[in-house]
């Protein structure tokens, strides 16, 4: 006679899962900075990168039921219509880049203001009353609202034409504006790896010991933008500090 046969199951609980959702990602340290913090901090998570060409395929993300995850470009205004609430900093803002999932809903939150708004403490004088922002994106937006809540004028500079009064072309932008304006930050694109060769191009030689020359991009450290702006004496700030503030926030976000 046959024994009878038991079965013993063990339940191995998984890691938790968080990420980064874009469209282009090679270029990101969020990876890198999130799991060498788990590691440093004994923590049972995972932090992979979630490209996707569309942000219709986002409800394939959800389905991996992660904690939450970090948005990057070009998804953080698309992806809000995909999320039950958005916090109130974040309505204000109109650009998400951190969605938590708590009691069955997916909320949006945005972490650069706080990180870029930590970032540049340090470097803000009384010569700073007016800011030059290149780019009128999700990040761009979150620039604007922290210099706005300090009490800085704003100036928007974009390749595409608006009626609105403080939104500028390219082309607009001469001597008498960089002079006017003593804090500079680049919102786009322009110069990140691998087009690192590239940079978006101002009357460096306007620019003074007196301006703050922001770069949100921190891949390569020094982008040619930053560079030049150097050689022309400004003080130069990139994007890694405010990536690390952040992303601390969104942790503290995820695991209120």
């Amino acid at each position: 006679m046959l024994g009878s046969l038991v079965f013993l199951f063990i339940f191995v609980p998984m890691s938790k899962l968080f990420g980064l959702l874009g469209k282009s990602l090679k270029h990101s340290f969020s990876p890198d900075f999130f799991n060498s913090y788990f590691h440093e901090h004994q923590i049972d998570a995972e932090y992979r990168l979630f490209e996707i060409d569309t942000i219709q395929q986002v409800t394939a993300i959800f389905d991996l039921n992660p904690v939450g995850f970090n948005v990057t470009v070009p998804y953080k205004e698309q992806i809000i219509p995909f999320l039950d609430e958005l916090d109130e900093s974040t309505k204000a803002i109109g650009a998400v880049n951190v969605v938590a999932f708590e009691n069955g809903k997916k909320i949006g939150y945005n972490t650069d203001a706080f990180g870029f708004h930590q970032s540049i403490k340090p470097f803000l004088t009384f010569h700073h009353e007016r800011a030059l922002i290149f780019g009128t994106g999700g990040s761009s937006k979150a620039v604007a609202h922290v210099f706005k809540s300090i009490g800085l004028d704003v100036i928007f500079v974009s390749r595409n034409s608006s009626a609105d009064s403080n939104q500028f072309n390219y082309s607009d932008v001469n001597e008498t504006m960089i002079a006017a304006c003593k804090v500079i930050v680049n919102c786009t694109p322009v110069g990140m790896y691998p087009n690192i060769d590239e940079s978006i191009q101002i009357p460096f030689e306007a620019l003074t010991e007196d301006h703050l020359v922001i770069d949100l991009i921190y891949n390569p450290p020094l982008t040619k933008f930053l560079s030049n702006a150097q050689e022309s004496g400004a003080t130069i700030l990139n994007g890694a500090s405010m990536l690390r503030e952040q992303a601390l926030k969104s942790w503290e976000i995820w695991n209120k």
